[in-house]
């Protein structure tokens, strides 16, 4: 069910408030673009400033959008397990496909905490769980072994891995098995993640270019990686420019270029730079995207 391109959806917002009408769009144009799923109230989707209720809201507002069209995998992450449990059953409840757990942030839990904190969720609902690692955001790196002993959970399905280490694929693959899910967590690196044994990417550029990523994943996937790397070569200053400046500070801004959505983040963010948004368009034009 999971695999290809999955964008981890921005959050639009309007005069402060989350613009329901533009994510109901967005979620309609992925369906019709092609992407093969939807990361709802992610990182991307700007979870750490979002209240509890809007972060219920977004997520019911998307599955219902997206239900019997493409799977949704709810952001269901915190550092606190309570509050992660609580999140992974009201996901659950609306009918979410499966959560997206990031390793507990700020607390610095060893590999045995990670086993609790993972195995307590598991035993809390019946959603299929993705690991989310991003070592550098939230400092505790979950190794391959500890993966390995996870994966014998039913539910611990895959990993978004966002540690760039190029020979991390092979190491989870040996740890977990052949079908232990893996979606990259990198745009600039997911071609040669794919070609060591993943099976799709949770892609911050697949908001601003989903036909592009989607037509990238397909041709990973059935081992096409000559017309995978020309697809590299169109899409790879806009990964670039995406990340000039704190995600998704640049793909909002890209957005709204396209007529999306508007550019509005919440601070400690703050709208991009003239440099930087000279950056993402210049990006965007090298895709096709835009006019030059």
């Amino acid at each position: 069910m999971f695999k290809g391109s999955i964008p981890a959806l921005v959050t639009p917002f309007r005069d402060g408030k989350v613009d329901e009408k533009a994510l109901v769009d967005l979620v309609e144009w992925h369906v019709e673009e092609g992407s093969s799923g939807i990361v709802a109230v992610g990182t991307t989707g700007e979870s750490p400033t979002l209240s509890h209720d809007e972060h219920e809201g977004v997520i019911e507002l998307i599955v219902k959008t997206a239900r019997g069209k493409i799977p949704v995998i709810a952001g269901a992450g915190s550092n606190n397990t309570a509050e992660s449990v609580r999140l992974i059953r009201f996901a659950e409840a609306v009918g979410a496909d499966a959560a997206l757990v990031v390793t507990p942030y700020y607390n610095k839990p060893s590999q045995r905490g990670l086993i609790a904190h993972y195995t307590e969720l598991h035993s809390a609902c019946d959603l299929p769980i993705i690991i989310y690692n991003i070592p550098g955001r939230s400092v505790i790196d979950m190794t391959p072994a500890t993966m390995g002993e996870l994966s014998k959970l039913p539910r611990i399905i895959g990993v978004k891995d966002a540690t760039g280490d190029m020979v991390r694929a092979s190491a989870t693959r040996a740890a977990c098995g052949p079908d232990f899910l893996q979606l990259s967590g990198n745009d600039d690196s997911a071609l040669g993640f794919m070609a060591t044994g993943g099976h799709g990417c949770i892609s911050v550029t697949a908001n601003v270019a989903p036909r592009l990523c989607a037509d990238f994943q397909e041709a990973c996937l059935v081992g096409d990686f000559k017309r995978a790397l020309g697809i590299q070569d169109k899409l790879f200053p806009l990964h670039m420019a995406l990340f000039v400046e704190p995600n998704p500070v640049p793909a909002k801004y890209a957005l709204s270029l396209l007529g999306k959505c508007t550019d509005q983040v919440r601070t400690p963010l703050v709208e991009p730079t003239e440099e930087t948004k000279a950056v993402v368009r210049a990006a965007m034009v090298h895709a096709g995207l835009l006019d030059g």
